[in-house]
């Protein structure tokens, strides 16, 4: 474990996989569905070009917050709609935590917001391989953060390890930005209507909507209310309310439950080409898998000569530098190929 007292963030938490890959390279770095959204999406959305004119209207509002609620079972007030799931990590910091439980290796943005707002961080470092068995937090933590299922380990955690964090006066904030690449979203806490466990989704991974900032909270409205306290008005565009509600529409959730399930037999295939090339692989079943290489480095300068970009994960809390992160993707064999140059 390790704990961080003083203010400002790791530079390493600021770097995200975008960074990685330039324009042309084949992306594995970052996890986002690659071709772009379906075409009934754009379509949804190029509909709606007409009315940027206007403000975002509390009907397209209300249809969201309605989509989001009926497509999770929860009632309306406890949805928060959200400019990308990164901007509750953003929000944290207004629930005033006194000491903030960071389970890692994990997704750095939340470190990099409550770090530059003052907020004291403990890391709480896993072993591989990454799993809570016999994990222990500080007592005095009001507010945990954890992934499930985690980026960049991949590693899905069961529900009820994550809910034996629960203690009074504090806030269990899970991040399941990459639940719905999960076949049939197994261990979500998204539909539990707890008051002290706080869900935080991203629409923007499955969806390929990167660019455009979406995603939601589910949660007590209490919590909520103080999380959103100091939004300005119109915090979501026209189109990001309309991309929330498509995508949250009974059909869009069954096209993602079925891509999940393509993805998880492309995912046993690539893991298969790593195993093939002797390296470890981290076991999990997210939509992008964790490995290790003798020199990640030189993997990486090599896969650039090659345009080919890989998520550098020696900025992440808790993982060596021989580690590297690949989003699963069907053209995963010239992963394969381009690597086992080096490796031989």
């Amino acid at each position: 474990m390790s704990s961080r007292n003083r203010v400002g963030a790791r530079a390493g938490a600021r770097y995200h996989g975008d960074q990685a890959a330039l324009p042309g390279m084949l992306d594995f770095a970052v996890n986002v569905r690659p071709g772009g959204p379906p075409a009934w999406l754009t379509d949804r959305l190029t509909s709606r070009l007409p009315d940027l004119g206007s403000y975002p209207s509390q009907a397209d509002q209300r249809r969201a917050v309605d989509a989001v609620a009926t497509r999770h079972g929860r009632a309306a007030d406890e949805v928060a709609l959200l400019a990308g799931g990164a901007e509750g990590f953003a929000l944290l910091a207004g629930l005033r935590p006194e000491l903030a439980a960071l389970i890692a290796p994990s997704f750095t943005e939340p470190e990099a917001v409550l770090a530059e707002a003052g907020v004291r961080i403990h890391h709480v470092v896993l072993p591989a391989p990454f799993t809570l068995a016999g994990m222990a937090l500080p007592g005095e933590a009001d507010l945990v953060v954890v992934g499930n299922p985690t980026n960049p380990t991949g590693v899905l955690h069961r529900r009820e390890d994550i809910l034996a964090f629960r203690r009074p006066g504090r806030l269990i904030v899970v991040d399941e930005a990459f639940a719905d690449g999960i076949p049939g979203e197994a261990q979500t806490l998204a539909s539990e209507s707890l008051p002290d466990v706080l869900v935080l989704r991203s629409l923007t991974k499955t969806w390929s909507l990167a660019g455009l900032r979406v995603g939601y909270a589910l949660g007590a409205p209490e919590v909520l209310a103080r999380l959103t306290a100091r939004r300005p008005h119109w915090p979501l565009g026209t189109l990001q309310l309309e991309a929330i509600a498509a995508a949250s529409s009974p059909e869009a959730v069954a096209e993602a439950d079925a891509g999940a399930r393509r993805l998880a037999e492309l995912r046993g295939a690539m893991v298969a080409g790593l195993d093939g090339l002797g390296l470890h692989v981290v076991a999990g079943d997210a939509p992008f898998v964790l490995f290790t290489v003798p020199d990640a480095e030189l993997m990486r300068k090599h896969l650039e000569s090659k345009s080919i970009a890989v998520r550098r994960c020696d900025t992440f809390v808790g993982l060596p530098e021989n580690y590297l992160r690949a989003a699963v993707r069907p053209e995963w064999p010239a992963l394969i190929d381009a690597m086992t140059e080096v490796l031989q």
